[in-house]
């Protein structure tokens, strides 16, 4: 395909979902070393891309969308790069890519604009696919790696996560060498099913407080929901919702024994980080361990393998109700 002196991975979405692409980067980084690896996301997600040894820039889509059709142009135009990989599709930038004449545009046969904006089209159906999301992001650069599927064991070794920030001493000091610092993250701000705060409150107290210090994370909104369940009351464990940056999140996590959320952000951080992250998914597709089970060294997920008929639409959802706090202690240990 050639050389390129910068590459611009386009990936405007969620945590979750930019940790599951920085694989892409880690490829691209071996297959052209000497590459200006620019990731173009979201605000929220800087301090992610920042801790990632591949990536060299980070292009802020949250600023750019702001300008004007002139500067939003000049600003593509001004990275001077030679290939975008449209890893999340989003229909502005693939005109604006295609506009700044960027010579190699990739992006997936199954959006109309890809056919008018892109000039390298990778037939890939995320819908239909068996395939975890982090090797359908693959799949987009096979042209590069040569490979049409890559291992679990490959996808661990690409993260990069090698850039983490100190931690700040009044965390750091939180943390209690001889027992397990174990992270419980009971909220996703609506992008997964939850195993709900009953269930996490049990786990609590089912695991022996001489061997486990318990801390709470989450948005400070996510926290007051929290607080007013009377979680705290009820659980010994340390809240610290809206008290830190993704940065200074990222760190602690790393500094910590394991973390047990459902399918959020932070539960793949902690499997990129090589900490014990315990996933609780339903069996739902696409919401299935199969496509967005944490990948991680020490990264392991609960299932109930069964019909979920009922709580397809939302709402309370009966087959992640169904795993029992016992379960998740136990994935715990055996992960440990």
């Amino acid at each position: 395909m050639g050389n390129f002196q910068r590459i611009i991975i386009s990936r405007t979405d969620s945590i979750g979902d930019v940790i599951l692409s920085l694989p892409v980067a880690g490829v691209l980084k071996k297959a052209f070393p000497e590459s200006e690896i620019i990731f173009l996301g979201r605000s929220y997600t800087h301090d992610v891309i920042r801790a990632c040894e591949h990536i060299d820039t980070f292009m802020n889509w949250d600023e750019i969308k702001q300008l004007s059709p002139v500067e939003k142009l000049k600003a593509f135009t001004n990275m001077n790069a030679g290939l975008i990989i449209h890893v999340f599709p989003r229909a502005e930038i693939a005109r604006l890519a295609k506009k700044a004449g960027i010579p190699v545009r990739m992006g997936t046969t199954n959006r109309l604009y890809h056919w008018f904006s892109c000039n390298r089209l990778v037939r890939l159906s995320r819908r239909r696919s068996d395939l975890h999301e982090a090797q359908l992001n693959l799949m987009l650069i096979k042209s590069i790696s040569g490979k049409n599927r890559v291992s679990a064991e490959e996808i661990t070794s690409l993260y990069g996560l090698t850039k983490t920030e100190k931690l700040e001493k009044k965390f750091s000091n939180m943390i209690e060498r001889g027992r397990y610092n174990l992270i419980l993250h009971p909220k996703s701000k609506g992008s997964a099913r939850e195993w709900g705060l009953e269930n996490f409150k049990k786990l609590v107290h089912i695991l022996p407080a001489k061997d486990f210090k318990i801390f709470v994370s989450g948005t400070a909104e996510e926290g007051m929901l929290i607080k007013e369940s009377g979680f705290f009351k009820d659980a010994e464990a340390i809240d610290l919702s809206g008290s830190m940056s993704l940065g200074q999140l990222m760190s602690f996590i790393q500094s910590c024994d394991g973390l047990v959320a459902a399918s959020t952000g932070p539960l793949h951080l902690a499997a990129a980080l090589g900490v014990t992250a315990v996933g609780i998914y339903p069996p739902i597709k696409p919401m299935h361990p199969g496509r967005w089970a944490p990948v991680g060294k020490k990264a392991k997920y609960i299932v109930k393998e069964k019909p979920c008929n009922d709580c397809r639409k939302g709402g309370l959802c009966h087959c992640m109700q169904d795993i029992s706090p016992e379960e998740v202690w136990q994935a715990i240990t055996d992960v440990s």
